[in-house]
Order: C-alpha cells, then structure tokens, then sequence
C-alpha cells in the first residue's frame, strides 16, 4: 500500500466519524503519521488560500508542496487511489462519482446530528443545508416505519395489528408533534433536534432487526419479543435525555417525546 506523501488531511475534531476514519489513513499506511491535523487547530502557514468554510463542510487534502486543496469525496478518492491504484479507473467513472458525491454530501451535512459532540466555542461548523437534512429525515423515516411494520408482527399477544401503513403514520406524526412542541420552546434548535430524534429512532429500529431474525428461524416466546422491544425503548429513552443534554434542552422534549408514544398506545388500544 503507497503512502500519500507530503499531504495533510483537515478534519472535524467534534466529529467522531471523522477521527476515526482520518485515524485509519493513518494507521494503515495511506497518509504518513504527520498526514492529519484537525482543522479547528490547522496552522495558518499550512495553506494560506484553503477555504476555511468548505473545509468544515467537506473534508480538505492539501498537498504541502503545491498548495493544491481537495474536498470532500475528491480528497478521499486521491487518498484511496494512490493506495490502491486498481479503484482509480472507477473514480473517474462520472456516474459513481456523481453518486458518492451526494452520499460523501448527505452524510457530511448530517454528521452533526448521526454523532453528536459538545461543541467548542469560536470553532467553524458545518453550514446546514435544509435540503440534506430533510432527505434525511425522510430516509430515516421510511427505514424506521417499514422495521415497525414487520416487527408489530411479533407483538399481536398485547398490541393489535394495524393496517400496514400505521407506523408510517406513527413515526410521522412524532415529528410534527415534537416539531411543534419545540417551536415554542427553542425553535432555533429545531433542525437539529429532529434530526437528532430520527437518528435515534432510526438506531432503535435498527436494534430490532436481529429479533426478527430469529423471529424467521427460532419459535420465540411473544413475552421475550415484547421484553425486548421494550429494551430497546428504554435505550431510546436514554440517549434522547443524553443528546438533549447536548443540545441544551433539558427534559422537556424528552418528556414530551414519550407522551406522543404513550398517546398513540392509548388510542391504539382503544380502537
């Protein structure tokens, strides 16, 4: 594997995601051990024309020799293809690269809200770009209702079956709900809250997928399914108290996030 000399990678120090992955350039070879550095401490001398703004948005690759800058997917491209020379042909096949651009684009907008982080003061963030953020509250959507609807199978002993697009009803119905209830109580956050509720949502579902897994091979007591999904919502639970935490928003929309849940039960069992 070639080592990518004489380039440094700017990445985002309150991002998770991106320690991590600029960390493996690192470990593995790509980059040399002095080939990453954080942009909030990037030094000035490093690349005085770097724009410091689409370096927060998309990941920078400056070549300390000729000043030239990349971002987002292109500096990952550079990277992976010096490596392994064999992907280079299909990066620059125009429609793969066109996709892994809105990708690299769809989870670098959201990356703010997929891992949360304490944000430091006077530190660049990401510019936020509505039209990101509402694909993907919409995939997160979808994915979550469409695992709801295939795991309400296991739970006919307590919860009657609904018609097949309930869930979707349910899961969008939570984000008007709390949509609303957070315009009165910090609607500068709200873009950031729901995207934090769906990701939560979208990793609850998520953890519900081995059960019914074992639901198609195993004959599983309906109890252990139930106990189960009852697990995870508690796990839900305390990561919505953890990220409103983060985001400054005490207990108030945690509160409010299980009364809609508690809400639509009543009304299920009911009718």
């Amino acid at each position: 594997m070639k080592t990518l000399q004489n380039h440094i990678i700017l990445f985002d120090d309150e991002c998770p995601m991106c320690y991590v992955y600029t960390k493996t350039f690192i470990k593995t070879g790509m980059l040399d051990q002095n080939g990453r550095e954080a942009y909030q401490r990037m030094p000035a001398n490093v690349c005085p024309f770097i724009d410091e703004q689409k370096a927060a948005n998309e990941i920078a690759l400056i070549n300390t020799e000729t000043g030239e800058v990349t971002y987002g997917i292109q500096s990952l491209f550079k990277i992976i293809g010096h490596a392994l020379p064999a992907f280079k042909k299909l990066f620059s096949f125009s429609p793969f690269v066109y996709f892994m651009q809105k990708l690299y684009a769809f989870i670098s907008y959201n990356r703010k809200i997929i891992i949360p982080a304490k944000i430091k003061a006077n530190t660049i963030q990401p510019a936020f770009k509505i039209q990101y953020r509402l694909v993907y509250l919409l995939f997160t959507w979808m994915v979550t209702a469409y695992i709801l609807t295939a795991y309400a199978h296991l739970l006919t002993h307590f919860v009657p079956l609904g018609a097949s697009y309930r869930e979707y009803l349910i899961c969008g119905g939570q984000m008007l709900f709390q949509g609303i209830v957070i315009l009165f109580y910090g609607k500068d956050k709200l873009w950031d809250y729901l995207g934090n509720m769906m990701t939560i949502s979208f990793a609850g579902s998520l953890l519900l997928l081995p059960a019914l897994v074992v639901s198609h091979y195993l004959q599983v007591s309906p109890l252990l399914f139930m106990l189960y999904f009852l697990t995870v919502a508690g796990l839900m639970f305390l990561e919505h108290l953890r990220r409103s935490k983060i985001l400054n928003l005490g207990w108030t929309m945690s509160l409010t996030w299980v009364l809609y849940r508690l809400i639509v039960l009543g009304l299920i069992l009911l009718y």
